[in-house]
């Protein structure tokens, strides 16, 4: 009999937003939910043991679990995930009856049939003033029907050391009698005024932190040879047990007019930079811009390599990012799997929690069951170094 704290993966993509958990000797994940074939694909490349349901959410439930792998509802103590936010559709009490917002209607089901003692919901910083807040208010509303205290914040990942803006909405259900603390942040903006309480924080990883090993190809070009051995902890971690050649490191071919603009834009440059019989007669203020070499990404996207996107132009080659560029940006490491065409492949990334993020959030929530098995046992979590050293010390939780 497994030990392991259990989760349930719904809307699990590729798996960022749980990387924390399954790397995390005490947690075990033991089944996921993904309706797109290739994403599941990719889900079970890189977690062979759990079981991946490709399918509609309407059709996952406790049936499954227990008929399939013999877990009851009462086994299971997490179920993290995030229905996308195009499900939001109405609010008030209509919310959990419309079906344009059958997503978020499917997770509240799923909820209350496994009953897990804490949750993780993860959605867009939009979340937070869709329907002026009334829409928040109602999700909240919804899960404290079911007898979960719930708290939410706002997380940038840059803050918890991934080489990237990118800010998401994490809302924690729990039963426990311990408060969730979220996790504080590890990395700080250098560029923002001193400040005496950041001195013990890294600055902000920069994107010439993250992908400075790898070839400045150019358009239409592919390469398998890492350009340098690791620069720094976070290309040694990110090439820990990578594969010998490098892989989804190539670009796709652009016309000669769209590669002699991307290569006269500036470090961090927009199509105002331009001449302009070269500017764009289309697109947003933030497309065909160029990303900066010595800052943190702005928000990867499933458009990671299509210029005309939000800013993904390489700050030092005439091209877009790479999928392993984009991928490394959402702290994926280089022996992390993705399935499918260049185009499943972004999407698999850009839709992704960066894995970093994600670690913050599993320590954080093993801490909170940590805590609330001292109170009951006086026992504690232990590290895997801890447990290879001392005999029949795995923790017991308390189900």
């Amino acid at each position: 009999m497994s030990n392991k704290l259990k989760i349930i993966d719904l809307f699990c993509g590729v798996g960022g937003l749980s990387y924390g958990f399954a790397h995390d000797y005490n947690f075990e994940i033991v089944a996921a939910n993904e309706i797109l074939p290739n994403m599941a694909k990719a889900y079970s490349l890189n977690h062979p043991s759990v079981k991946v349901y490709v399918d509609d959410i309407k059709n996952f439930g406790a049936d499954c679990v227990k008929e399939d792998l013999g877990i009851v509802a009462s086994d299971i103590d997490i179920i993290v995930g995030g229905p996308p936010c195009q499900a939001y559709s109405t609010v008030g009490k209509r919310l959990i009856d419309d079906p344009r917002g059958k997503l978020f209607q499917e997770y509240y089901r799923v909820l209350k049939e496994f009953n897990p003692k804490l949750f993780l919901f993860e959605n867009v910083k939009g979340l937070l003033s869709m329907q002026g807040g009334e829409l928040l208010e109602t999700i909240i509303s919804l899960f404290e029907s079911l007898g979960y205290k719930v708290q939410y914040n706002l997380l940038n990942a840059v803050n918890f050391g991934a080489p990237q803006i990118r800010e998401r909405v994490i809302i924690i259900g729990s039963k426990l009698k311990n408060d969730f603390q979220y996790p504080l942040p590890t990395h700080y903006n250098s560029e923002e005024a001193p400040d005496l309480f950041k001195n013990a924080l890294k600055p902000y990883l920069t994107l010439e932190e993250a992908i400075s090993d790898l070839p400045f190809i150019k358009s239409g070009e592919e390469s398998f040879e890492y350009t340098s051995k690791p620069q720094n902890d976070f290309q040694k971690l990110m090439r820990k047990n990578a594969p010998e050649r490098l892989v989804d490191h190539n670009s796709p071919h652009n016309n000669p007019r769209l590669v002699k603009m991307m290569e006269l834009l500036p470090d961090g440059g927009t199509p105002e930079d331009l001449p302009k019989e070269l500017r764009p007669t289309s697109g947003f203020k933030n497309t065909y811009c160029r990303l900066w070499w010595k800052r943190p990404s702005t928000t990867v996207t499933r458009n990671l390599s299509t210029p005309s996107s939000s800013r993904c132009i390489h700050p030092k080659a005439p091209r877009p990012l790479t999928t392993r560029e984009g991928a490394r940006i959402q702290c994926f490491p280089d022996s992390y799997q993705f399935y499918g065409s260049r185009s499943d492949r972004n999407l698999q990334i850009g839709n992704a929690v960066p894995t970093f993020l994600s670690n913050a959030l599993a320590k954080a929530i093993l801490l909170n069951f940590q805590q609330e098995n001292d109170k009951k046992y006086g026992q504690v979590f232990q590290t895997k170094e801890e447990r290879n050293n001392v005999k029949n010390s795995l923790f017991k939780h308390a189900v």
